[in-house]
């Protein structure tokens, strides 16, 4: 969207921030291209990928898909930047975003990117030689790696913040980029979350309950369940570029407001897309309405993300089936009414062909009794954070499922029908992850501003600085890549790659700002009474469903070495 809203008065920026980035882009490219090259070399000789050799070296496949993630997320906050400027809305705390953002990623691009916490992926690990880094070396780049991610424009950068954040201007921390009518949306959710949910979350956590349903039912009230579903089935029509922006605004508040919204997202993504105009008809409306909860039912013990060797079967028993078996991680399970139920109805076809897709209802249950259902059993999994949904492990033992519940109304269609849903999937989790690094930043910028040592805030202290100066950058680059591949989602664009990406680098992003912001907080941190304790709880799960880093590192490398992908 271009339509871009003018409220915000900003000061001139410095002019030469988007010169030297649009300058030091090419060099990011080049290293790029040679690793490419590289990598094709060894892990697609034939011109295509090869399954045993992206096995036998994850560590150059892994570390060429961060590669390539760095390099687009540079891209797109480049444009983001010029978007900014072209409506007078750059300015001078989005130069110096930039500046961190684009210095710190080139430098990590010349020395070494991580990957997690313990792994940094470096150049010999790609195949590349000094000569192929020589294009880092150019003005632009030293500049930006010297001066625009230098301690005195961190410090400068971190001062910017502390003010935005005392503002109380949305955009304070720096512009989202967001035309009016996602502004006004943002700023509706906003407030719902900071009266609703903020003031309570940490308390919910702490009890390890389920969110109040009065707040599902506000959440209902403003139409969080229907975003995106389309409006001849009772939905708001929306595009995923919205659903980002509410899902990170909710996330901000609270990890498990934002994702309630998002089992509602993956059911009706299911049914819009592979379902029968009877279950459209059906279903859709009362998702959107939030009459009914949702909950996504695939994963398994001892699969994870290897759904080929699911085991769940459904038994055809008349005209319907009989579902026998085990789930495990299914989030929300309890007080939900309708499950998207992965099963295997061909045990003649071990792989993904014998899968089907069920609609799959259940009666809601209460505390007393979870599970209230023939044929099915389920127990708790106690988690460290995560929890305002809880998560369970399922039992299924004859469970009876109605014919006219087969998704689409064709059985082996499911394997392909859950991946059509993927990259929807993996935008809103980026999106929640962006919600969790904004929590965690602006808790450590409260706390940093509040903390008195030796005579001063500690804010003022330059590594305190520099950590918060990072953490804003870091979430402008994921956050830019993200809407970015949101908005590729909304043209009808194949984006599956970028959706990974996006996915890729918003939770490394958020984990690392939890983990600075906690660290900000010294040794109180660690004590439960303070909610950053709660966040980075809620961080660390990010990186790990909706396909693990490492499987979604794979995933982005595989499709970047298919011809016609890259």
């Amino acid at each position: 969207m271009t339509d871009i809203s003018t409220a915000r008065t900003v000061a001139p920026a410095e002019p030469d921030t988007r010169a030297l980035a649009r300058a030091a882009l090419p060099a990011a490219d080049s290293v790029l291209d040679a690793a490419r090259r590289q990598v094709s070399r060894r892990l697609a000789p034939g011109g295509r990928p090869d399954g045993a050799a992206l096995e036998a070296e994850q560590t150059m496949a892994h570390g060429f898909a961060w590669l390539a993630t760095t390099v687009e997320a540079l891209r797109q906050t480049l444009a983001w930047a010029d978007r900014l400027a072209e409506s007078g809305r750059f300015g001078d705390i989005e130069a110096a975003l930039l500046g961190v953002a684009y210095g710190e990623y080139l430098g990590q691009i010349a020395g070494g990117i991580p990957m997690t916490q313990t792994e940094t992926v470096r150049p010999h690990d790609l195949g590349l030689e000094p000569s192929d880094l020589a294009p880092l070396d150019s003005e632009a780049c030293r500049r930006l790696m010297r001066q625009g991610n230098g301690q005195a424009a961190r410090v400068t950068l971190a001062a910017m913040l502390h003010d935005g954040l005392e503002s109380g201007d949305p955009d304070g921390l720096g512009d989202h980029g967001l035309d009016e009518t996602l502004g006004m949306v943002r700023e509706q959710f906003g407030r719902f979350g900071a009266d609703r949910v903020e003031p309570f979350a940490h308390q919910w956590h702490l009890d390890d309950r389920l969110i109040p349903i009065e707040v599902v039912e506000a959440m209902a009230e403003l139409g969080t369940f229907g975003l995106t579903v389309p409006e001849e089935y009772g939905g708001l029509g929306m595009g995923k570029e919205a659903l980002v922006v509410v899902s990170e605004t909710l996330s901000r508040a609270y990890i498990g407001v934002g994702s309630l919204g998002t089992r509602s997202e993956i059911a009706a993504e299911l049914i819009r897309l592979g379902g029968t105009e009877a279950q459209k008809t059906h279903w859709l409306p009362r998702i959107a309405s939030g009459e009914i909860l949702p909950t996504a039912v695939f994963t398994e013990p001892n699969t994870g993300s290897d759904l080929a060797r699911l085991r769940t079967r459904a038994v055809r028993d008349g005209d319907g089936y009989r579902i026998h078996g085990n789930k495990t991680w299914i989030t929300h399970a309890a007080r939900t009414d309708l499950m998207t139920l992965l099963v295997r109805t061909d045990p003649d076809e071990p792989g993904y062909k014998g899968l089907s897709m069920l609609l799959a209802e259940k009666p809601r249950g209460t505390d007393a009794d979870p599970f209230p259902a023939d044929g099915m059993t389920g127990g708790e999994i106690h988690v460290l954070g995560y929890r305002g949904m809880k998560e369970y492990e399922l039992g299924f033992d004859g469970f009876a499922v109605p014919g006219s519940a087969l998704l689409g109304g064709v059985e082996g269609q499911g394997f392909k029908q859950l991946m059509a849903t993927f990259e929807s999937a993996r935008i809103q989790t980026a999106a929640r992850a962006l919600g969790v690094g904004r929590n965690a930043l602006e808790l450590g910028l409260r706390y940093a501003s509040e903390r008195v040592q030796f005579g001063q805030a500690i804010r003022h202290f330059p590594r305190v600085g520099s950590k918060l100066a990072r953490m804003a950058a870091e979430l402008t680059a994921a956050r830019a890549l993200t809407l970015y591949a949101a908005r590729e989602k909304d043209s009808d664009r194949r984006c599956d790659i970028e959706a990974g990406m996006a996915k890729l680098l918003a939770a490394r992003v958020a984990w690392a700002a939890a983990d600075d912001a906690l660290q900000i907080h010294g040794g109180n941190g660690f004590a439960l009474e303070y909610p950053i304790s709660r966040v980075l709880c809620d961080a660390r799960i990010l990186n790990i469903f909706e396909g693990a880093g490492e499987i979604q590192a794979g995933v982005i490398a595989r499709g970047l070495l298919t011809p016609g992908r890259n």
